[in-house]
């Protein structure tokens, strides 16, 4: 893909994503997510229903009649995007790959966060660190973020999210509202998930294609492990070989719900032919 190619790409994709922040998920995204705190802003006459707490009695006192202080939220937040890009993204049969509908969801919650003038950060991990871009406001950052996103090639093919869990905890030491964009076909990660989730605003977003939880009788065909390398061939006419097929999802999936439930994550999940603005909203909303 050549540059003019790449920048039609992030052109299109920041119309689309952009479109959608701006109308439907920035009111959801302020409401979803608190900042850091309340700071003072200003001082007024009580009015009935005040918190007599709040009551600045030395103001009171000069003026001879009670003034409260008025307190606002402390808004500035940093979202960090934690991106897998292993070859398992680049599987997809039906409207698109995982890795265009994670592209899309990042590039979303990207903008969402700096219409509220919050910093966005990108962490791209494979089984390492392939990439980390510090979180930062305005929109070319984000162009920057969603061009990484399209253009970007790995230099492993793997899966560790406990790595890229780990490396976390070692660059963002304020607190952080971190979405996990991955198709979590990986094991083990519970212990590392709960601690950065003790310390951060956690939600997992699994993206998978229909044919990674079921697999249609084609016979005997190749199939290729994007991850390994390697080419397998599978008797999809064997009943037993589809129903260990989907077994195999269905763990890596309750795996995943089980641990960030645990660790008291949010959890999305959404398929490539779904429509995945339905999902992020429905989450927000119940937050």
């Amino acid at each position: 893909m050549n540059t003019s190619d790449i920048l039609k790409k992030v052109r299109k994709i920041e119309i689309k994503t952009r479109r959608l922040s701006d109308h439907i998920f920035s009111g959801e995204y302020h409401s979803s997510f608190k900042g850091r705190g309340m700071t003072f802003s200003e001082v007024r006459q009580y009015q009935y229903g005040d918190d007599i707490r709040n009551i600045d009695w030395n103001v009171t006192a000069r003026y001879n009649e009670p003034f409260v202080k008025v307190f606002e939220e402390e808004r500035e937040l940093t979202m960090l995007l934690m991106v897998d890009v292993s070859g398992s993204e680049s599987f997809g049969t039906q409207n698109q790959c995982k890795k265009d509908t994670l592209t899309e969801i990042a590039a979303t919650l990207a903008f969402s966060a700096i219409q509220n003038n919050d910093k966005v950060g990108l962490l791209l991990f494979s089984d390492e660190i392939e990439l980390y871009i510090p979180p930062k406001k305005g929109r070319s950052h984000v162009l920057r973020i969603i061009r990484e996103l399209i253009e970007f090639h790995p230099k492993s093919k793997k899966t560790n999210i406990t790595n890229a869990l780990e490396f976390l905890s070692g660059v963002t030491k304020k607190k952080a509202i971190v979405f996990i964009l991955s198709d979590f076909m990986d094991s083990d990660y519970e212990k590392a998930l709960k601690i950065v989730g003790k310390k951060h605003d956690l939600t997992g977003i699994h993206i998978y294609d229909k044919r990674e939880m079921e697999i249609p009788n084609l016979g005997l065909v190749p199939v290729w492990d994007a991850e390994t390398g390697k080419t397998h061939y599978v008797n999809t006419a064997s009943k037993k070989v589809r129903r260990n097929y989907k077994a195999f999802f269905l763990k890596n999936v309750d795996y995943f719900k089980t641990v960030f439930a645990k660790s008291g994550s949010g959890i999305i999940t959404t398929r490539t032919d779904q429509d995945y603005v339905k999902q992020l909203l429905g989450y927000f909303k119940h937050r």
